[in-house]
């Protein structure tokens, strides 16, 4: 496959809910980077979480392999820290190799979930 992607893509709008209306894993409320990387290597991912009032957090470190996609949840993202809930971020990736990013947010704080979803902002 030719060449898709880029190496530095930003997601503006970052919360994740500390409350869910539900128990199942899939149903808790959650942040997603979906990744995909199409090319023949191994991506490596920096990403950075950015904070209004307090330092940025990071880099949080993934690999996604070749022709492979990563669903990451932000609520399992632990090293360097915990990102926090209830809180606004944004984040920052940055890869060795193109790679696309999309966004996508779970809402269970009521019974009446909502899916929001977004591509990333790529750098040119």
């Amino acid at each position: 496959m030719d060449s898709i992607g880029r190496k530095r893509w930003a997601i503006a709008e970052g919360y994740i809910p500390s409350q869910s209306s539900f128990s199942d894993r899939t149903l808790i409320s959650h942040e997603t980077a979906c990744i995909l990387n199409p090319g023949d290597r191994e991506a490596r991912v920096n990403i950075t979480i950015f904070f209004a009032d307090q330092e940025p957090i990071g880099p949080y470190r993934v690999t996604i392999a070749a022709r492979r996609t990563l669903h990451l949840r932000f609520n399992d993202l632990k090293d360097p820290a915990v990102v926090p809930r209830d809180t606004d971020y944004s984040s920052v990736f940055e890869s060795d190799v193109p790679i696309i990013v999309q966004h996508t947010r779970l809402d269970s704080r009521h019974a009446e979930v909502a899916l929001p979803s977004t591509t990333a902002y790529a750098d040119a």
